[in-house]
């Protein structure tokens, strides 16, 4: 019998039958990209450059992808001369540091970041260095997860470790950290990243395009990695080797890495210990395409 639980509790309707409370309100909060934005003026329209810096908490969501918006808006997918927003932050940012950032952007923040730093991330660059410019033996974790997520384009230098996922969905972003957790290059299908440090378990898993070199700090990369997707491989091919040379020497240039310094200082011995990550069907497309253009 479920007369009970069916029927009306009020039959004369005269009670609300709904909760009603006063609504919570979100508290006053102040968006710093309205801010920065508001000081750019007309520099974005007019392709003028813009320096400044600014505090940052972690609080401070999203911060970038407003001022990447308005450049869009006014320059599509050319975005700027490179460099033209060049933009410090100081302190701790909240998620999605970077999201989307346009060409001619450039974010440094020096301290920390959340996750899904670079999330979508077109173009620019964004550098991220410890406010404590001390540098120890301990490699200070400096970004969350989630980093360049469904990144297109751009240049990420971080030094310090990162989170989980790095790299998940990247689809053309470049990158050098120095150290990651699991699962890093998820899903990975396009651009280049530079790995100076340990990785996590389960790298690489579903990586169908792209490259990453993986310094292998402790001989056992391998063991953590998932091969159902691609190869691993020595560094063998003049390309390879100056690109993988250029990314870190950008790494020392925009953060003065001292990882990175001492591994250009011992090259030859440093670069043996590197390890290619090439997709097997990226890397059949690659062979077949240079075949093409031979045989033409």
């Amino acid at each position: 019998d479920l007369l009970k639980v069916i029927a009306a509790v009020d039959p004369e309707n005269s009670r609300a039958h709904f909760v009603q409370v006063d609504r919570n309100e979100r508290p006053p909060h102040k968006i710093l990209d309205d801010e920065i934005l508001q000081a750019i003026g007309t520099n974005i329209n007019d392709a003028k450059k813009f320096q400044a810096e600014y505090q940052i908490k972690n609080t401070d969501r999203t911060t970038g992808a407003r001022i990447s918006g308005v450049i869009a808006r006014q320059f599509g997918d050319d975005g700027l001369p490179y460099g033209t927003i060049d933009l410090t932050f100081k302190g701790s940012a909240g998620q999605s540091f970077g999201a989307f950032a346009s060409i001619g952007m450039r974010l440094t923040l020096i301290g920390e970041a959340n996750d899904y730093v670079g999330k979508g991330m077109r173009g620019g660059e964004i550098v991220i260095y410890p406010m404590n410019d001390n540098q120890t033996k301990t490699i200070p974790v400096l970004a969350g997860n989630t980093i360049l997520y469904g990144a297109t384009g751009g240049n990420l230098f971080v030094r310090g470790q990162v989170g989980e996922r790095f790299a998940v969905r990247n689809s053309g972003a470049r990158a050098v950290v120095e150290g990651i957790g699991d699962h890093g290059c998820e899903y990975m299908t396009g651009g280049r990243v530079a790995i100076l440090g340990k990785t996590g378990r389960n790298f690489g898993a579903g990586m169908s395009g792209g490259v990453a070199y993986v310094l292998d700090v402790d001989g056992e990369f391998e063991s953590r990695c998932n091969t159902e997707t691609f190869e691993l491989e020595a560094l063998s091919e003049k390309s390879d080797i100056a690109e993988l040379k250029q990314m870190i020497e950008n790494h020392h240039r925009y953060t003065q890495s001292t990882l990175a310094e001492s591994i250009l200082n011992d090259w030859d011995q440093q670069l043996k210990r590197f390890v290619k990550v090439m997709p097997t069907d990226y890397k059949r497309v690659l062979m077949e395409q240079q075949q093409t253009a031979l045989a033409s």
